[in-house]
């Protein structure tokens, strides 16, 4: 999305930024047009002999005539942008204003719709958060509710299996509100980055065995977390250079790669591959990686969605088996997590299933 007359050069603005119809321009004319006029008249009077004050009324006349056609051109957008500005302080963010001007008023006018268009956007975020929250909250709480109520009750016994089903929901609390209080750090800022150097080959294949376990662990209970519970996906590990290095914060790499193997797991159809690659990027230190699944893929037309916030995407039977499609918050984080570092993530061309691209900056260069 652009903003103003550097974005628009950089897009081809044919003028350069220097409009033929600013406002600079149309009051420049105005003078220059009520000289003429001016002039024109007492040339006349000096060849008709016509009297001077017939001449300076009429000029008048003239000069204010234009002066009114372009001070209303000037005045009647401004009148459109406060009542719609107007609105927008009410709430009302489904107003805009129109733009049909070249000048200094219609970059006015764009940014203002833009600025409808993001309030609008977070209006609804906000109001798909209290939902999707609620929701999500409420059904552990319930399970945990009856389970509970069932011992106090005596209809059941406090066994082992009663007691892993209340465990299991007291789990799924705790992530959910560890995942929200990542959110919160998120809008707030507060996530200080500790990078260091590591070697990539035996972090990541920690991450994918570690993936692993979790998820034989959470295969005896059915989870409800939208952490998958499947085993029949085999993690595959690719990185070159076997002896790669990277520069980055492990904890937070951790988080992407977690989040975005978990992800390419519940997509990958039964007895499917989830191909983790590491390359070495363009800057010192820096890396790529790549995680590819044999799943049903992404749209195009919702590539710039699958890393907002509660997205779950509109693929048909997204999931696989194991999985409840999860709260749509860990691709946010990982989004986030990548952000931090400065660095690129994105969903990327693929033959088959998905393929999400992040690039990592490295080590900043010292100045010399």
């Amino acid at each position: 999305m652009s903003d103003g007359p550097a974005a628009r050069r950089d897009q081809g603005d044919p003028w350069g930024g220097v409009r033929p119809f600013s406002i600079k321009t149309k009051l420049g004319a105005l003078v220059v047009i009520s000289v003429l006029i001016t002039t024109g008249l007492l040339m006349i009077a000096v060849r008709t002999a016509t009297e001077l004050r017939f001449i300076t009324v009429f000029s008048m006349i003239a000069t204010l005539l234009i002066t009114q056609f372009v001070a209303h051109s000037l005045t009647a957008p401004l009148d459109e942008m406060n009542t719609v500005a107007r609105s927008i302080s009410h709430g009302d963010y489904t107003r805009r204003v129109r733009e049909n001007r070249r000048d200094e008023l219609g970059d006015l006018a764009q940014t203002i719709n833009r600025m409808a268009d993001d309030l609008e956007a977070e209006d609804r975020q906000r109001k798909e958060l209290v939902a999707n929250v609620s929701h999500e909250l409420r059904t552990p709480i319930a399970g945990l509710r009856a389970v509970l109520e069932n011992i106090v009750d005596g209809v059941t016994e406090a066994d082992p299996e009663t007691m892993r089903t209340a465990l299991k929901q007291t789990e799924r609390l705790g992530r959910l509100v560890e995942t929200l209080l990542d959110l919160s750090r998120l809008d707030n800022g507060v996530v200080p980055l500790k990078q260091r150097r590591f070697e990539v080959w035996p972090y990541l294949a920690g991450v994918l065995k570690e993936a692993n376990m979790v998820a034989s662990a959470r295969a005896g209970i059915a989870s409800g977390s939208g952490s998958h519970t499947r085993t029949d996906v085999h993690l595959h590990l690719d990185v070159f250079p076997s002896e790669l290095t990277a520069h980055a914060d492990p904890e937070r790499i951790h988080q992407v790669v977690a989040n975005l193997i978990d992800n390419a797991v519940k997509h990958s159809p039964p007895h499917g591959r989830v191909t983790v690659k590491a390359r070495r990027g363009p800057q010192p230190q820096s890396l790529v990686l790549e995680v590819l699944d044999e799943g049903p893929g992404i749209p195009r037309s919702e590539w710039h969605r699958v890393f907002e916030r509660f997205n779950r995407g509109t693929v048909h039977r997204p999931h696989g088996p194991g999985s409840d499609g999860g709260t749509g918050l860990g691709l946010a984080i990982t989004r986030w997590a990548v952000d931090l570092h400065g660095g690129r993530i994105g969903v990327a061309e693929s033959e088959r299933g998905c393929r999400i691209l992040v690039t990592l900056p490295g080590a900043p260069s010292l100045p010399s």
